[in-house]
């Protein structure tokens, strides 16, 4: 009986037990490191889909039952699992995996690595380095961050196109523009405006939103962009998306609010009593023997009638107009707001946001509205078969201003060229527009910035759908198929009012532009092991990319009234026209990795290309890769000799790249037909022909890469030293065959540079972590082969020969005025001793330097104190020189000139005007040779382009989840941040923007903004 009653009683504690090891219940805890709480760690039960995310204190609460797995996981962390057993509470300290936290894409085309198997030159931003940028464009968030990398700003219009230079100028006629890879496909990128350049530039780039770009990664050697053949010459720019993670659905909805203004003033014009000075002064100078005495200055004036604006401006009460003032949209409104889903489990995962962005530009007229939808998701079909797609749509409104060069209507220029002397509007309050015409040639750009047009819209959609089968253990088949779509219509209507449209009725002109890009991807993949240590990866990849254009554009004139704005309205010279033009890439490429035991490391790439772009003949080129890396720090004798040393690489690539970066059809002899003779169809010959083959470059790097102290010492040192050859140059053509030039493949060039980068954790402890970053490019260009035939390429500021920098600065050197009587003087040689008066005698000689700048570089700093956290980034150029480019206008001390128009208070601080004067500019005259040739181009308005700018602080907060409980947050960041709030610019006398397109001109367009954004960041 009693042994009877032991088996029920142990079959009895057995179901117990086997019943509360199969109840549910609630566990919880903290995931940390050695910083303190981890926000955003994803906690799931093995095997299931039930999972959740940390809060920003690092807590977790999830159901599991005893004997379950929790595996935790975090971007940079080792994954830790834990069994449960009978207790509620698991605290969890994740390691550092060095390994998975920085991973970046380093060959492309799916291929991971960690920075210790990296051959290549590569740097990943993060979406923390993304994040700080307020700017509509992501290529902008990089500037400062990557050493080797230049950006400029063409204008600081709301999404306008950015220059951006990758280890300097790699080609002189072809393309200087990196490739964008997204997500594994090449891309289109460029300038989508419709208007020809009139409205200066919409960046494609513009259609992406920042909040949904998980990191970006730049390669620049060999090893790193070879792969992408001659795409990738000038570089390769990969943006990754962000992607759904495992867990329950998160949301994150972003808010943001502020002002823009521009970043510095430019010249400051003259006011009316200024004006008025130095135009009296100019006409005693140049007629003081017929005036007698200068009192009599303003009657002289008044008599001969050469000024009537002024005579009507002193009538009526010397009022002064301010039209800088008038041009200027002060303190313009930005708003963006965003909202963001992601969620997933062990077989799927998804992520979709909503992005909305209203900025108002700076000056009148301007502005620029964009929505944008992602969705991405990600499934296992099979334990074999994955599939993962990613769809984009975005809609882009740009309203533009005719800033892209000397058009009346450009709010920018006439801030300088309009008269202080002339009221903007009439006694009524209404814009003046008749009256106006009576004193200048120019519009009244307040309203025609009110009643025209110039707007540009973008529908993009992008489409990257992959598919991955594992067709035995370690060998793997990719399919990849990218689709992008481009619509862009633009609208210019001219009132017929006043301004470019008056006198014809007003006109509109209309254009339609489809870009269609498609990318289709086949791969084989093939990893092996030989006894543990010696670790292979292979690939084979076809790659097909064709591109259509199609263009279609209409014009009108002469319309009914001024309220109509389409093309039917129009009844006189209505025209159209239209084209089609295609290319296509066809590709082969070979990868294989070699590593053994994580110490040495060698990567080779192959790739055959075809373009279309070519000749049949030399359409075809191969390029390759070899890259070869050394972990020191993997050595037993390093680890015994160097244990401070937690990294220590050296690494070296070499390989041969291409670039077809030159105009489609051109190796073809074509004849136009959009000529006519007597209303009958005419054809006439366009291009001449050529049999050019590839340019290509030899690309050359060596680094050395470190970490100290258990990584809170980081850098690295790299070399490159790039050759440019068989250039694509233009080459004469004699005259008898109607054309001037040819391309061939002549010429070579050098890219020479070193390049630093330095981090270091000055404090890391659980309250506090304080770290201060740094980045240093040292570059030089040479210019080492030329044609036989054009031994050197000048143009009025600039010139191209052996020995020299691309485009240095070719012009006279500037040799002051005269102080006994005003003139304009320059060196006769060019360089010192003699000067003269005489513009035409002055020699042409080399100034010394380019508009490529010989160093940069950025220094970040970033500090966080118990949820308070100050971010801080300054970027740095110089080494170059800018030229002003409508100094003629702007600084002339010709009255005949800045009389119609207006001048600055460069020419009114600095004129000469008694002998002994030290001026730095010469005498006021009303028409005379030698004055009006001081402006004419030589050093005198040639500055240094070095300069520092505060690119970007922010200041934040990250609530405590404790306060949060309740409320159904997970948490809640307040950010106000900053870009461009402060520049030091090293030449005082440039008082324009020193951030300039790469050609080194200062334009009459805005200037980069600077911006104050106040954002509320929410997870839920």
């Amino acid at each position: 009986m009693r042994s009877k009653f032991k088996w029920i009683f142990t079959l009895l504690v057995a179901f117990t037990m086997q019943f509360s090891f199969a109840q549910e219940k609630t566990v919880t805890g903290v995931v940390s490191d050695e910083l303190g709480p981890i926000a955003g760690a994803n906690v799931v039960v093995e095997g299931t889909t039930r999972g959740t995310t940390t809060d920003f204190d690092g807590n977790y609460t999830i159901k599991a039952k005893q004997g379950e797995v929790l595996v935790i996981s975090y971007t940079g962390k080792k994954v830790a699992k834990v069994t449960i057993a009978a207790a509620n509470l698991y605290n969890v300290s994740l390691k550092d995996d060095v390994l998975q936290g920085v991973d970046v894409v380093v060959l492309g085309y799916g291929v991971e690595k960690g920075k210790n198997e990296i051959t290549g030159n590569v740097v990943k931003l993060s979406t923390a380095d993304l994040e700080k940028s307020t700017f509509l464009s992501i290529d902008q968030a990089m500037q400062g961050k990557v050493a080797g990398l230049t950006i400029s700003t063409s204008s600081g219009t709301p999404g306008s196109v950015q220059d951006v230079r990758i280890r300097g100028i790699q080609s002189i006629n072809a393309s200087n523009s990196p490739l964008y890879v997204i997500d594994g496909v090449p891309v289109v990128n460029g300038d989508l405006d419709g208007s020809g350049g009139v409205n200066g530039s919409l960046n494609a780039l513009s259609s992406l939103n920042p909040n949904d770009i998980e990191s970006m990664t730049v390669l620049k050697d060999a090893a790193a962009t070879s792969v992408y053949g001659a795409r990738g010459t000038n570089g390769v720019i990969i943006i990754t998306t962000k992607k759904g993670k495992k867990g329950d659905a998160k949301f994150n909805f972003r808010a943001g609010v502020g002002f823009v203004n521009n970043a510095s003033r430019g010249l400051t014009p003259l006011n009316g009593s200024q004006k008025q000075e130095l135009f009296e002064e100019a006409i005693f100078n140049s007629f003081g023997g017929i005036i007698g005495d200068p009192a009599d200055t303003y009657d002289f004036i008044d008599a001969v009638g050469i000024a009537p604006d002024l005579i009507d401006w002193n009538n009526n009460g010397r009022q002064n107009y301010d039209w800088e003032k008038e041009m200027m949209n002060k303190d313009a409104m930005v708003n963006d707001y965003g909202l963001s889903v992601s969620s997933g489990n062990e077989k799927n995962s998804f992520y979709a946001s909503l992005g909305l962005n209203n900025s108002e530009g700076t000056t009148i007229g301007s502005d620029y509205k964009r929505i944008v939808g992602v969705i991405n998701y990600q499934t296992d079909l099979t334990s074999k078969l994955k599939f993962y797609t990613s769809l984009n749509g975005s809609n882009i409104i740009q309203n533009g201003v005719m800033e892209g060069g000397a058009y009346f209507s450009n709010p920018n220029l006439s801030k300088y060229f309009l008269s202080p002397w002339i009221n903007p509007y009439n006694a009524d309050g209404s814009y003046n527009i008749v009256d106006i015409n009576n004193f200048t040639s120019l519009h009244n750009t307040l309203y025609t910035a009110t009643k025209n047009i110039r707007r540009n819209e973008v529908v993009r959609a992008t489409s990257n759908s992959r598919v991955e089968y594992d067709i035995i253990k370690d060998l793997k088949f990719t399919s990849v198929i990218g689709l992008d779509y481009i619509l862009t219509t633009y609208k210019g209507y001219a009132n017929p009012n006043h301004g470019d449209g008056e006198g014809i009725g007003g006109y509109l002109e209309e254009s339609a532009s489809r870009n269609f890009n498609l990318v289709a991807q086949n791969s084989l993949d093939y990893k092996f092991r030989i006894k543990d240590k010696h670790r292979f990866a292979v690939k084979g990849l076809v790659e097909y990319q064709k591109n259509k254009a199609n263009y279609l554009y209409a014009y009108g004139e002469n319309f009914p009234n001024d309220i109509f704005t389409s093309l039917d309205n129009t009844s006189a010279n209505q025209a159209v026209s239209g084209n089609y033009s295609d290319w296509a890439s066809r590709s082969l490429l070979g990868l294989v990795n070699y590593n053994f035991n994580n110490k040495y490391l060698v990567d080779v790439s192959y790739r055959y290309e075809g373009n279309s772009r070519f000749i049949q003949q030399e359409r075809f080129g191969s390029f390759y890769s070899v890259g070869l890396a050394w972990n020191i720090h993997e050595e037993e004798f390093a680890k015994k000799a160097l244990p401070f040393f937690s990294t220590l690489r050296l690494r070296g690539s070499h390989g041969l790249s291409g670039n077809a970066g030159i105009g489609l059809n051109e190796y073809q002899s074509l004849l136009n037909f959009d000529g006519s003779y007597n209303q009958n169809p005419g054809s006439y010959p366009s291009t001449f022909g050529n049999n050019v083959g590839w340019e290509n470059a030899v690309k050359n790097d060596f680094g050395l890469d470190f970490g100290m102290f258990e990584e809170r010492l980081r850098g690295s040192f790299a070399y490159f030293d790039n050759k440019t050859y068989d250039m694509l140059l233009d080459v004469p053509l004699p005259l008898s065959s109607g054309f001037t030039s040819t391309r061939a493949n002549v010429g070579e060039m050098t890219n020479k540079g070193l390049e630093i980068e330095l981090s270091y954790d000055i404090i890391k402890n659980n309250n506090l972590t304080w770290n201060i970053s740094g980045n240093y490019t040292a570059l030089q260009n040479e210019v080492t082969k030329m044609s036989d035939l054009v031994p050197t390429i000048t143009t009025g500021t600039r010139r191209i020969e052996v020995g020299h920098t691309v485009n240095e600065w070719y012009m006279p050197t500037w040799a002051g005025v005269d102080p006994a009587n005003g003139d304009p003087l320059w060196y006769v040689n060019g360089v010192d001793g003699a000067t003269t008066n005489i513009y035409a005698n002055a020699e042409r000689v080399y100034q010394g330097e380019s508009a490529l700048p010989t160093y940069s570089g950025g220094l970040s700093t970033s500090i966080n104190y118990k949820g308070f956290f100050v971010d801080a980034s300054i970027y740095f150029a110089g080494g170059h020189k800018v030229y002003e480019d409508w100094a003629g206008y702007t600084q002339t001390s010709r009255a005949s000139r800045f009389g119609p128009f207006n001048a600055t208070t460069v020419l009114y601080d600095g004129r000469w005007q008694q002998p002994g004067d030290i001026a730095t500019h010469p005498r006021l005259e009303w028409n005379n040779t030698i004055v009006n040739n001081s402006t004419n181009t030589s050093s005198r308005f040639l500055y240094d382009g070095d300069y520092v700018r505060l690119r970007d602080i922010s200041f934040g907060y990250n609530v405590p989840s404790s306060f949060l409980k309740g409320t159904g947050l997970d948490g809640v960041q307040f950010v106000v941040r900053g870009n461009n709030l402060l520049t030091w610019v090293k030449d005082d006398r440039l008082k324009y923007d020193p951030e300039v397109r790469a050609d080194g001109f200062t334009r009459l367009s805005t200037p980069p903004t600077k911006s104050v954004m106040f954002q509320l960041n929410l997870n839920f």
